[in-house]
């Protein structure tokens, strides 16, 4: 008898203690959640430059704050500048775009006069059993929305001095966290590999795909955006067509969606110059579009994320628009993560019910 009651209440205390961790976990992720987004980046570009940190300490062995500072400095000369320098870059190349279209130099109703009188018949046929035969309305729309667009970048220029507190706030803390997750990453990981209440096997293959889509995500996305929207502007710029560097960044961001892609932004300028009589301008932005800009992605992504690692696209096509939708520009990463945990969640519930006798398999 005495031994039951004294079970119970080790249950019971157990119990306590299980929902006290729970409280306290929650309550820790609610103090930290204004820097989420802090948080996360510093955790992503760890992740990322772990290896160099690691490459460094072989050679200054001993001296880990000294290489994770080196890394940091590293991240800081290639990462945060250049990332600071285009966003000044951009916002000043959309401000003044938006005085152009604003003062009249670039009119946007005129140049889709241009294009209704330069489609053919069979076009507009087309266009007019589609419903789409006012073109004064679309016009005024895009008019409307390109301009309030412009306008919100553009005042977002003469509010930076207000935001800048906040900015720096969370870029010191995301640097903060990142040098110490350099120098004590790994022991953090063990630390965490011993508390998770999972099996071993389980854990490490989840830690496992975690940073292993990570790195894919960034490598793989990222730095294929990043010279896809390079070449974009590039061409764009070469082309005599006003904003590339704003085309550019925008094809690069796009070039996060895969089947659609970068396609969404030079499809359509080309179909324009074809439209409007530049045919030499519109066949070299289809050619660049489609064999310099488009092979990029094929041929360098299955290099840099591995055909193993990859996700399928439309997997990463639906979670990225969810990751979005739900976090913001954030999603980009949190998105395919959350998908890359999911399949490999449920790849752990395949193998360990693989033992289990074999069934006939599934026919329609």
């Amino acid at each position: 008898m005495e031994r039951q009651s004294r079970h119970r209440r080790t249950q019971i205390e157990d119990g306590v203690f299980v929902a006290l961790v729970v409280l306290v976990s929650i309550a820790f992720a609610l103090v930290v959640e204004p820097f989420f987004g802090a948080i996360l980046w510093g955790v992503i570009v760890a992740i990322l430059f772990i290896p160099v940190n690691q490459g460094l300490l072989k050679l200054i062995p001993g001296h880990r704050n000294s290489s994770a500072l080196l890394t940091l400095l590293l991240i800081i000369a290639i990462v945060i500048v250049p990332a600071i320098i285009l966003s000044i870059a951009l916002v000043q190349e959309a401000t003044a775009l938006y005085g152009q279209i604003n003062v009249g130099k670039i009119n946007i109703p005129h140049m889709f006069a241009q294009f209704q009188s330069a489609l053919p018949d069979w076009a507009s046929i087309g266009l007019r059993r589609l419903g789409i035969s006012n073109f004064a309305a679309v016009q005024r729309l895009l008019t409307d929305g390109l301009t309030a667009s412009f306008r919100t970048v553009a005042a977002q220029a003469f509010l930076i001095g207000q935001g800048a507190f906040s900015f720096i706030i969370a870029l010191t803390v995301m640097l903060y966290l990142t040098f110490f997750l350099l120098r004590d990453g790994l022991d953090l990981a063990r630390k965490l590999d011993r508390a998770a209440p999972l099996r071993v096997l389980h854990r490490r293959a989840l830690m496992r795909q975690f940073v292993i889509v990570i790195r894919a995500t960034i490598k793989g996305s990222i730095v294929v955006a990043i010279l896809q929207g390079l070449i974009g502007g590039l061409v764009f710029g070469a082309l005599g067509i006003s904003g590339a560097l704003l085309w550019g960044v925008m094809m690069g961001f796009f070039s996060l969606l895969p089947a659609v892609g970068t396609g969404l932004i030079w499809a359509p300028v080309a179909i324009y110059l074809l439209a409007t009589g530049a045919i030499w301008k519109g066949l070299i932005l289809i050619f660049c579009g489609m064999f310099v800009i488009g092979m990029v992605d094929n041929l360098l992504r299955p290099i840099l994320v591995g055909r193993d690692t990859r996700i399928p696209d439309y997997v990463v096509l639906i979670t990225t628009l969810g990751g979005l939708q739900l976090f913001g520009f954030n999603g980009i990463v949190i998105g395919p993560v959350i998908a890359a945990l999911f399949i490999a969640t449920w790849q752990i519930v395949i193998r360990t019910r693989s033992h289990e006798a074999g069934a006939p398999p599934l026919t329609f």
